[in-house]
């Protein structure tokens, strides 16, 4: 019923309550005509806001079966990710909420969700060096999600602690547990087909921003 066309519903709730086109035309205020051009000329092409409101009452159906807009959301629900004081490449640290957080930032939860993305899952931190560049560039803040882990890699971006070192970096895997971690700047080393239980996986990284 939700697909109807406005004019047929409305032609049909006509028939089945036993009502008259000059009859609705006058409970709505206008000349006897005015539904019947309505339904059979199309004129008006949609119902003024008010007669549509005084007919959806009066049938007792939802105001948007008969043409109305859905109304607009309200401003959408912001889940503030935090944002800690620390970057990927800089040595020893935690990815510790509590104890280095610099502030939070909002990202609407139903786009996160959309992504695929658990909120609480969810840090910002600050890119640290060039290593990830053109991809990532000193000072990027880049979202990770602390939900993936070794066991799900798949290729991508990620924040890992290698040799008690907090990076960023490119995982690619390899077979029997093996994987590559690679720098997208050719200027700095990869370190090739290498065991992956020698990785600690921080996060995936899923959203990068940047001040231009």
């Amino acid at each position: 019923m939700v697909d109807d066309d406005p004019r047929a519903l409305l032609d049909r709730l006509i028939v089945q309550s036993g009502d008259d086109y000059a009859g609705l035309s006058k409970l709505v205020g206008r000349n006897a005509a005015y539904i019947q051009q309505y339904i059979k000329r199309g004129t008006p092409k949609r119902l003024p806001e008010i007669e549509r409101g005084i007919l959806a009452r009066y049938f007792g159906v939802d105001e948007r079966l008969l043409g109305g807009v859905a109304p607009v959301s309200a401003k959408p629900e912001m889940r503030l990710i935090p944002k800690l004081a620390i970057g990927a490449s800089a040595g020893p640290g935690a990815m510790n909420d509590v104890e280095s957080l610099a502030g939070k930032i909002g990202f609407d939860e139903k786009w996160l969700r959309k992504q695929g993305l658990d909120p609480s899952n969810l840090s910002l931190i600050r890119v640290d060096g060039e290593s990830m560049a053109p991809t990532l560039n000193h000072g990027d803040d880049i979202m990770v999600d602390r939900g993936a882990h070794m066991t799900g890699l798949r290729d991508g971006i990620y924040v890992i602690r290698l040799d008690d070192v907090l990076m960023v970096k490119r995982l690619a895997k390899g077979p029997a547990g093996r994987v590559s971690v690679l720098s997208d700047n050719p200027a700095y080393p990869d370190w090739p087909d290498i065991a992956g239980a020698t990785i600690s996986i921080v996060g995936r990284v899923v959203w990068a921003g940047r001040r231009l």
